[in-house]
């Protein structure tokens, strides 16, 4: 963790090299996804209600999937750019270094300027919570936390198993955009307002619905049964990435430098 601490302590006084530029990306960042709120909201003014939903139970699963998704695209960059170490044969450099390429690959990449989106998605959430007669506890303020860290282990392991595919393709396959961004837009809603197989694989194959839908009910007193069970759901997305991480140690054994 010693050197984990000190390739982020690099990279961001590297960043910080062009204060100016940094801090309208940061600014930028924190305006883009507010086009995609606005869509909520006024989606919301028009209809009142998404099936059971109200507008502020809806911001608050907004606001807890773009916090987490901000927190992977600043901390787990390294593996989305992961393609570039691959085409130019930088890896190499990797494998002769006596630390795990899965640290050096996570250490290699740093997008601070994401703290502007991340900003923007508690602001949505103070408001939310601000607004929801929740009755809070260390219980569910555990939840929520282990919530936004759930979702980052999830998109991060997303990112791990694309960045693997790298060692067969060489350059990156933008249909992981499909699981990271779509993924995204699809958890920023209740699950249960899709079709059932939709809700499935989100549950079972890549478990959003664990980090955001299911303890979310436990927040606001809708949890049927044994609440602990909706407690611990979060708990899925370090399941998620665990065998993730087990197949970048396959993809690994298996690189062929590609001679750049």
């Amino acid at each position: 963790m010693r050197l984990y601490f000190r390739y982020l302590s690099i990279l961001f006084k590297s960043q910080l090299q062009y204060r100016t530029s940094f801090w309208l990306l940061t600014v930028g960042q924190f305006f883009v996804p507010f086009s995609v709120f606005a869509g909520l909201y006024f989606m919301f003014d028009r209809f009142g209600q998404l099936r059971e939903w109200s507008f502020f139970e809806t911001a608050l699963c907004y606001a807890i999937i773009h916090m987490a998704f901000a927190l992977s695209e600043c901390f787990v960059r390294g593996f989305d750019a992961f393609s570039g170490l691959i085409s130019r044969g930088d890896f190499d450099r990797l494998l002769v270094r006596p630390r795990s390429t899965a640290l050096q690959v996570l250490g290699s990449q740093f997008e601070f300027t994401r703290f502007g989106r991340l900003l923007q998605g508690i602001v949505v959430l103070a408001w939310a919570l601000y607004k929801l007669p929740i009755e809070w506890d260390a219980a569910k303020a555990a939840t929520l936390v282990l919530m936004i860290l759930g979702g980052v282990l999830i998109f991060a392991g997303i990112y791990v198993l694309f960045a693997t595919l790298c060692f067969w393709t060489v350059q990156g396959l933008e249909i992981a955009n499909i699981f990271t961004d779509g993924g995204r837009e699809m958890a920023q809603y209740p699950l249960n307002i899709y079709q059932k197989w939709v809700t499935l694989f989100f549950t079972f194959i890549i478990p959003f619905a664990c980090v955001n839908y299911l303890p979310l009910l436990y927040l606001l007193g809708r949890a049927d049964g044994d609440p602990v069970r909706y407690m611990l759901q979060p708990l899925a997305g370090i399941l998620f990435l665990l065998p993730c991480l087990l197949v970048w140690r396959i993809g690994v054994r298996h690189y062929r430098s590609t001679g750049s």
